[in-house]
């Protein structure tokens, strides 16, 4: 297939590779020269427009906000007949559903899917996808989307895709801020916090988050960005505001939604999402 991939960032660019290394032919689309230069030196063709790219039949949309994906939208043009774009961005509900209706407007098929797993497993083809959207429409896409990982069904509807990733970026946000917090207690009790994650990650207490932000917290400030703080606050700025819209009480996101506000406000916002343990002192 002829895959246009837009949003060449952390995890963007290894989603994109793997789609190439399995034989589709793949044009990355990003403004930033840097993440062009990186993907072409990959051997990823890459170029700065959406319009610039080749004609695809399949679009995959990585980009990291709302707004950027609004941006994005109104940028592709009126006639996008033939064209399933897949919007794997975290984006929330509203947007997706929005944006989605402008694509098929315009002549698109159009999936929601969302992926979670990150850079690592970008790289091996491990993300987990929460697809949703006419069964039709996903299963002409799944030769690119299973290149990236495993499809996990979600629903028919746009949005439904989106709902589950909110849950999931719940989860996350708290587990990440809940890591750095018992790091921090670890190292004020006087004890070694390498020591003690060595001895806790593999117990009752253990999380996925632990064993992979863990390290990176102990670091340092240099620690390479594979997700970073703005990310987070992003994400998390969804979850509250999916939460407020259903009258959901999500006490434990607020504290960590707070914590990541906390580090951006230090100027902490492009570096890791583990380096919110510097919001502890």
């Amino acid at each position: 297939m002829n895959v246009t991939f837009i949003g060449l960032g952390a995890i963007g660019l290894p989603m994109a590779q793997r789609i190439k290394t399995t034989g589709h032919a793949v044009t990355g689309v990003d403004l930033s020269s840097r993440a062009r230069g990186l993907a072409q030196e990959s051997g990823l063709a890459a170029v700065d427009g959406f319009a610039d790219a080749p004609a695809a039949s399949v679009v995959v949309a990585m980009v990291a906000t709302p707004r950027q994906l609004a941006s994005l939208v109104d940028g592709v043009g009126a006639n996008l007949a033939g064209q399933t774009w897949v919007i794997m961005s975290t984006v929330g509900p509203d947007a997706v559903r929005r944006e989605g209706e402008r694509l098929a407007a315009a002549g698109a098929r159009v999936i929601d899917a969302p992926v979670t797993g990150g850079t690592a497993r970008a790289r091996r083809g491990e993300l987990v996808i929460f697809a949703a959207g006419a069964q039709r429409d996903i299963d002409d896409a799944r030769p690119v989307l299973d290149t990236m990982g495993t499809v996990r069904i979600t629903g028919t509807k746009l949005g439904d895709g989106q709902a589950i990733k909110l849950v999931n970026q719940h989860l996350c946000s708290v587990h990440i801020v809940a890591a750095a917090e018992a790091l921090n207690l670890a190292r004020s009790l006087g004890l070694d916090p390498a020591a003690v994650l060595d001895l806790v990650e593999t117990g009752a207490a253990g999380s996925w988050m632990l064993s992979d932000r863990g390290p990176r917290m102990l670091q340092g400030a240099d620690v390479t960005v594979t997700s970073a703080i703005d990310i987070f606050v992003k994400d998390s700025d969804l979850v509250v505001a999916a939460a407020r819209a259903c009258g959901a009480d999500v006490p434990l996101l607020s504290v960590a939604n707070a914590r990541y506000h906390a580090a951006a406000d230090a100027g902490l916002g492009a570096r890791d999402d583990s380096r919110v343990i510097d919001t502890w002192g």
